[in-house]
């Protein structure tokens, strides 16, 4: 975090989630089912949450929805946005419902008396507004304006809104200026960031399905939160949204902006060496340490004779050799167990690690685990040589051919 200072910005409250002014970056994914739908909504909401969303979505677009969120408020393990388009009278009612926050979109709630209204109301109700802003839905005097969507359109209609806004004394607001394309989306928000000191919510919209999605929205958003800029965040994904919030809190976790809730599963991309499947192996792991949420870094590696020390930095791991799995700690060997048995060893000393600690762990090491390892790793070694890919005696042969090549001439 060090390396990438935040930008300070003013601070909102979500209900009780605090954005902006140095508080966690925070994840936000939005429902999918419909919000008449009480129970199927609350079930998503739910799921979201233990996913890792701080802040949920709900559309508002009809009567039914707006009752809806009347219904959904008052149970919610998590703070509620009501998303509004074109319709004031649905914006009014999702305040009645006791919404924490409403997301406009200045490209479809247009008129500056409507939308003036809203923010009279938030602000004698102590709501919050996000100004969001989207490509897709430019207004088209910007769009003939800038001749196209460009991050300058993008920016000056949110400055447009906070305009409208600050004609009534309102400045409780987020803004996002999302975009499908990364470039457009990430100079959009760098040039939003140099006008105002309001949170922003990063997001880039339209990512389509994974794993080209996520891939295009994590460039996006890394990109900026690497720069400092941003203070909420949304993968906006052609999926279930419980994927969007795991990958908003992965994201936050692998940049070190929030601790570690669960997993983080490194493994080596296997070679000749390698003892076991392990991609077989990484899969199976991976699966039973996120059921059990357990917060530490573990390494599968595919032998003994360099995964160890490669993985040295990892909390805990496991490394096959022998048809023998040698689990290590930071590096140290502490165990050796069949290799059958390597997933359920991983998973049980992970369970004991966290709740007993590194020191406690460490002094219930087997102390012929560490003898048995380097048995296997030199009679390893021994069978498959320094080059078990066979990459020397190919360099070789490339070096013959190139030789002669170069004496034919």
């Amino acid at each position: 975090m060090e390396r990438y200072p935040r930008r300070k910005t003013r601070q909102v409250m979500v209900g009780s989630v605090p954005v902006g002014g140095g508080a966690p970056i925070t994840v936000q994914s939005m429902t999918t089912t419909k919000t008449a739908d009480v129970e199927g909504t609350l079930a998503q909401i739910y799921a979201l949450k233990a996913a890792g969303a701080d802040i949920v979505r709900c559309t508002c677009n009809e009567p039914e929805a707006a009752e809806g969120l009347a219904r959904i408020v008052p149970r919610s393990p998590v703070p509620i946005v009501a998303d509004i388009h074109f319709h004031v009278e649905m914006a009014l009612a999702a305040i009645e419902a006791g919404v924490h926050c409403l997301r406009l979109n200045p490209g479809n709630l247009r008129k500056p008396e409507e939308v003036k209204l809203v923010a009279r109301e938030c602000k004698d109700r102590g709501i919050p507004v996000r100004v969001g802003v989207n490509a897709g839905s430019l207004d088209k005097r910007l769009y003939d304006k800038y001749g196209g969507v460009t991050p300058e359109a993008l920016v000056e209609s949110a400055l447009l809104e906070l305009g409208l806004f600050a004609e009534v004394g309102f400045d409780d607001v987020k803004i996002s200026v999302k975009a499908s394309r990364v470039p457009l989306m990430v100079e959009a928000y760098r040039q939003l960031s140099e006008v105002v000191d309001y949170p922003l919510h990063l997001g880039l919209t339209e990512a389509g399905p994974p794993p080209s999605g996520t891939i295009k929205a994590t460039a996006g958003i890394a990109t900026l939160l690497m720069e400092g800029i941003g203070d909420t965040i949304r993968y906006s994904l052609t999926t279930d949204p419980v994927e969007e919030a795991k990958a908003g809190r992965t994201l936050l976790e692998a940049l070190g902006l929030r601790e570690r809730r669960n997993v983080d599963l490194i493994a080596c991309p296997s070679c000749g060496r390698a003892e076991i499947d392990v991609y077989k192996v990484a899969q199976e792991a991976q699966a039973a340490l996120e059921e059990r949420q357990i917060p530490l870094q573990v390494a599968v590696m595919g032998c003994v004779v360099n995964g160890p020390g490669e993985a040295r930095s990892a909390d805990l791991g496991i490394a096959a050799g022998k048809h023998r799995g040698h689990l290590f700690i930071r590096g140290q060997i502490v165990r050796v167990v069949p290799e059958d048995e390597m997933v359920e060893a991983l998973v049980e000393e992970a369970e004991k690690l966290v709740k007993e600690g590194f020191e406690a762990r460490l002094a219930a090491a087997d102390r012929d685990a560490a003898k048995l390892a380097e048995a296997d790793r030199r009679a390893l070694f021994e069978a498959k040589g320094a080059d078990a890919n066979r990459s020397e005696a190919r360099v070789k042969l490339v070096r013959e051919r190139l030789g002669a090549e170069r004496s034919g001439n």
